[in-house]
């Protein structure tokens, strides 16, 4: 584990890379979503505490594997972590996904849809979901067409036990950094149209560690970063 010193020396370097972005696009600057996929539960405590000295009321944390995150989610029940799925959920997860986390950003079926909203527990708030797109049209990406959204979008809103709140992508990994900026502006767009057709809707997921830039630039509310708070991932 990144001793505490290191940590928040990654912490204050992010974020002060997503200010500027923000600042040199005339943006407001999108909320943090911490991604722990690999790391232990005690990695994502230091890292939550640090957050919370820092001011946040609930830093938000994203978990790719249902079954990984569950055994971390039990162990930091006494933080006030928003958890968030961010990896493909399987049918046959979506029973434990819709009773451990408090968002699922890769709602890509209505099937899918339908199961969380099913299993979503009635004492919670109902399950804030974002409809994942596959905007680069990648074969081995998940997520929708571009042109299926408003009606995947609107089988989310019509169940009860589901809030809609917008939409998630991970663009191709082009190497040229204006492509990767288009793919954003087209999920902007999205999102635009989206926004004007349901209320509630706020939410755009999308940039990473190596883009979150072009991200913010073009519109991102949320961005996902893991290895520029963590550090590389070792190999399992």
């Amino acid at each position: 584990m990144p001793q505490d010193t290191e940590l928040a020396q990654r912490l204050q370097a992010v974020t002060l890379r997503i200010v500027n972005a923000a600042c040199h696009a005339d943006r407001p600057a999108p909320v943090l979503l911490a991604v722990g996929k690999t790391r232990d539960a005690g990695e994502i405590d230091a890292l939550c505490t640090l957050r919370l000295a820092r001011g946040e009321a609930r830093p938000g944390f994203g978990e790719n594997y249902v079954q990984e995150a569950a055994g971390k989610i039990a162990a930091l029940a006494g933080q006030p972590i928003e958890w968030h799925l961010i990896g493909h959920l399987q049918s046959n997860k979506a029973k434990q996904a819709a009773e451990l986390f408090d968002w699922v950003q890769t709602v890509d079926r209505p099937k899918l849809a339908a199961a969380l909203a099913r299993h979503r527990p009635p004492q919670r708030a109902p399950l804030n979901a974002l409809v994942q797109v596959n905007i680069d049209d990648e074969h081995s990406k998940h997520g929708c067409r571009p042109e299926d959204v408003p009606a995947l979008a609107a089988a989310v809103a019509a169940e009860p036990r589901l809030a809609l709140r917008g939409l998630m992508a991970i663009p191709a990994p082009h190497p040229d950094p204006q492509r990767r900026r288009a793919a954003f502006a087209r999920m902007r767009a999205l999102f635009d149209a989206l926004a004007a057709t349901h209320s509630g809707v706020d939410t755009l997921s999308m940039g990473m560690s190596d883009d979150l830039e072009q991200a913010v630039a073009e519109g991102a509310t949320l961005v996902r970063v893991g290895t520029a708070l963590f550090g590389p991932r070792e190999r399992r």
